[in-house]
């Protein structure tokens, strides 16, 4: 209990009523009673007219207003305003806990007042200073809100939408930046709502009800008085928004004159008005906001000094959230549009899922508004019109098994390539060797050596720019390998080995180099395409090296990294016009199980598959090198994603390619055994006079032409290289260049093998016979005329020249004039070839 002279003393340094003088003070004092109240207890209600006059000791009361509640504390006294203004209560008044009053009854009040008219002059003169604080508060609002209105943000259109781990971790990012008033960058590609980001951040914040405001940086003046102020002025959009939030947009756009003031603001909050008169000594003041800079790439400067950095993904990684905000803008533009919620067919999703948005949500809304805008009462959104914009990858592509579903249902049948390739292949490929064996042993009398030499070559040769590696799809060493190994599988269950992916890409290529380089050196030396035993031996050869593998290595590790005819195919397969890819976005949005390239069960129209034989993923594909068209991942996925695509021939070589230094060494092997099947011509166009029965004289000059004709490609590169660093011109690396000579190979292996193609081919009636000791000479032949075929040759070379110009052009990128060494060395290997493919005819 408190004595007198304390009381008095607390009045006057603890309540409103402290400043009456001590006189009425003490005459307050002896007047007052004491009283307490329970928790919960109502002490007056809103319009109850005052008895009594309350001063709070202690305890916790609260005032219950139409806008909310509030606290009162120790010292506050209640109703004496009303009470000296003849007003009812205004307010409610309730006890948190319990409480303790010292009060004065109404007629005592009434009495002091008559008695000290002090009492009435005393607060009446604090009635007048509360207005006149009213009313400078609310001339500031009025400034405050007219500053700040051409910025205001009055709300978040959206929250993040989305279950993949991007739009999880950008929840999270977001919550935490709401925990405290730190600044916040977010940065991320255009059209990614970051703003809609920004006002998520502040209306999640404790500061929700505090104004929220967005600056374009851009348009800032380069004073600041527009952020900052003006001294004994105009008010500044800082000290304007109190400890509401700031997004600067765009801060890329900045002026340079107002970089160290916002580093200043952005590390000290601390800032300073602007003043006319530079010797003036501003004040600095302190910025209560928070400040969020939002950039479509990130500033080191500013993500330096700032808390949080939020990036957000673009939308072609979060192609698992397309479904959720396909939907949500169909709900949200339908709404507005008030029309009926139309549904999005899958057809339709898989072409979002294969587009890659590059303005993102802002790009998604606007193709899903002008689709729904099209459906003229439909209740569907189909692919048809789905209208987005093709990416580079897709450009120039027409998917075949959309365009012929019979296509397709063939191509995922059991027919393509397993009861083929089991059922006419592999019995094929025994009798072919067993005749190239038993059967005369030139290709006069051996049709298999016919089928080998001058059916199978020429027609591989043209198969490439069409089907690229499709023939490795049917081929006959890794069905036996595939036999091999389930047979072995059989007799000895036990866990294939996992390939030596490190070793095998870094010596892979060069083991099938060696081998090819062997294969044509044996080809020429032994004369294999007129002796059919060691044709049959060769193939076997390969074969074996199949089987071995296959029964170490699990799926088909030869014919990924080390079959010679594979490098070969999937080194000419990169000029096809024909690719299989899938869609990126479907299978990540989508695919959880990667059946295409794992296998697996069968999951809806997936079928059950052992996964990719030479473990590529088609949506990973960069170039036709790793595919084999054996179509087992469009069997095995689920969702439509796999593609089967029409392209302009050869375009990986300029956009995706990846060269390597093996492949470039088994492209220049191929170029030069041009002149190796030439040899003749060669000795006699140069006149040398070599005794090419001479095994080693023989050897010896086959290496060399094998060698010798790379001095020109490699040369006209070195003139490029010095002209471009004379320049000081950026140039391609000669791996990367050398692949504008594939064309050429190509046309000039194929124009060597048509004259067997058709000279020798069209007698392969007559050979069978012959083959099995039977007179066929009156059987019908079909071979053309040696002009003709001259002809020909001719026009292929010719077509191969500029093909090899036109791709290495667009290889290059640079101009002709830089690029005419290596156009030169085109030109003169395209002679060169003529002259020696041409010879016989010629001379």
């Amino acid at each position: 209990m408190k004595t007198f002279p304390e009381l008095v003393t607390w009045l006057k340094e603890s309540t409103a009523i402290g400043i009456l003088p001590d006189e009425i003070l003490k005459a307050i004092v002896s007047l007052l009673e004491k009283v307490s109240f329970q928790e919960n207890e109502i002490i007056i209600s809103e319009n109850q007219s005052i008895e009594k006059v309350y001063i709070l000791e202690e305890g916790q009361i609260q005032t219950q207003r139409n806008n909310g509640n509030y606290s009162l504390l120790s010292g506050s006294v209640i109703n004496l305003k009303e009470l000296l203004l003849q007003q009812p209560a205004k307010n409610t008044i309730k006890t948190i806990t319990e409480a303790k009053f010292w009060y004065l009854s109404a007629v005592n009040v009434e009495k002091l007042v008559a008695q000290y008219p002090q009492i009435n002059q005393a607060f009446t003169q604090k009635l007048a200073q509360e207005v006149a604080d009213l009313s400078s508060q609310l001339s500031f609002e009025q400034e405050r809100q007219t500053v700040l209105r051409p910025y205001l943000v009055t709300k978040a259109k959206r929250g993040i939408i989305g279950k993949s781990r991007y739009a999880v971790r950008l929840r999270q990012q977001v919550k935490n930046a709401t925990e405290d008033c730190q600044p916040v960058v977010i940065f991320g590609e255009q059209g990614l709502e970051k703003d809609n980001l920004a006002a998520l951040i502040h209306y999640s914040s404790p500061y929700r009800r505090e104004p929220i405001i967005k600056v374009n940086c851009g348009k800032l003046q380069a004073s600041g008085a527009e952020l900052f102020g003006r001294a004994g002025g105009k008010l500044g959009l800082i000290e304007a928004l109190g400890k509401g939030t700031l997004i600067f947009n765009n801060i890329q756009d900045l002026p340079p004159e107002l970089n160290d003031d916002i580093l200043q603001l952005l590390k000290n909050k601390t800032y300073t008005p602007v003043n006319r008169s530079e010797n003036a000594n501003n004040s600095v003041k302190t910025c209560q906001a928070r400040l969020i800079f939002i950039n479509e790439k990130a500033i080191s400067t500013i993500n330096n000094a700032a808390t949080h950095l939020i990036k957000v993904p673009p939308l072609r990684v979060r192609k698992a959230d397309l479904e959720d905000q396909a939907n949500y803008y169909i709900s949200l533009i339908s709404r507005n549009q008030r029309v009926n919620k139309p549904k999005i067919t899958p057809e339709a999703l898989r072409r979002l899922q294969g587009y890659d948005f590059p303005n993102n949500l802002r790009e998604l809304e606007n193709l899903i508004e002008r689709a729904i805008v099209q459906l003229s009462g439909c209740n569907e959104l189909t692919e048809e019109i789905i209208w987005q914009s093709r990416n580079k990858k897709q450009q120039f592509r027409f998917n075949l098994l959309n365009a012929y579903p019979k296509l397709r249902s063939f191509l995922r049948s059991s027919w393509y390539p397993d009861r083929i390739n089991y059922g006419f292949t592999l019995i094929l490929f025994a009798l072919v060797v067993g005749i190239l064996f038993l059967a005369p042993q030139n290709r006069q009398e051996n049709f298999a050596l016919n089928l080998f030499w001058a059916w199978w070559w020429p027609l591989i040769l043209i198969s490439f720019p069409f089907v690229g590696r499709l023939w490795c799809s049917f081929c006959p060493f890794m069905i036996y390998g595939e036999v091999t190994q389930k047979i072995s599988l059989w007799l000895f269950p036990r866990q294939l080995k996992s390939w030596p992916r490190q070793e095998a890409e870094k010596w892979g290529g060069w083991f099938l180099f060696t081998l090819f380089t062997l294969i044509i050196l044996w080809e020429e030396l032994w004369d294999l395409p007129n002796t059919a035993y060691l044709s049959a031996w060769l193939l076997l050869l390969i074969t074996a090296g199949a089987m071995i593998c296959s029964a170490i290595f699990e799926r088909r590790f030869w014919c990924r990294y080390l079959c010679p005819i594979g490098g070969m195919n999937g080194m000419f397969a990169k000029l096809s016009m024909t690719e299989l890819r899938a869609q990126q976005g479907t299978c990540s949005a989508e695919c959880t199980t990667y059946q295409c390239y794992k296998g697996g069960v069968q999951k809806g129209e997936g079928l059950e598959t052992l996964g990719c034989p030479l473990y590529s993923h088609p949506a990973q594909l960069q170039d036709n090198r790793d595919c084999v068209l054996c179509m087992t991942c469009l069997k095995a996925c689920p969702h439509r994603s796999v593609t089967v695509n029409l392209r302009p021939p050869a375009i990986e070589l300029w956009t995706t390619h990846q060269p390597r230094t093996s492949e470039v060494a088994l492209l220049f092997l191929l170029l030069n055994a041009v002149f190796l099947h030439k040899l003749p011509e060669i000795n006699f166009i140069l006149r040398l006079g070599l005794d090419l029965t001479k095994f080693w004289i023989h050897s010896v000059f086959a290496i060399a032409v094998l060698i010798v004709p790379m001095i020109l490609p490699f040369l006209g590169y070195v003139i490029i290289r010095l002209i471009c660093q004379r320049k000081n011109m950026q140039f391609r690396g000669f791996t990367e260049l050398a692949y504008g000579y594939l064309p050429l190979a190509l046309c000039g292996n194929l124009a060597y093998y048509l004259h067997l193609g058709l000279g020798e081919a069209g007698r392969i009636l007559p050979v069978t016979w012959a083959t099995f000791g039977l007179n066929g000479s009156n059987l019908p032949i079909l071979v053309a005329h040696p002009a003709v075929i001259t002809f020909l040759q001719g026009i292929t070379l010719l077509f191969g020249v500029i093909i090899t110009i036109i791709l290495s052009q667009k290889i290059s990128r640079q101009s002709i004039k830089i690029l005419f060494p290596q156009h030169f060395s085109t030109v003169s290997l395209g002679f060169l070839f003529w002259c020696v493919i041409l010879s016989n005819f010629t001379n």
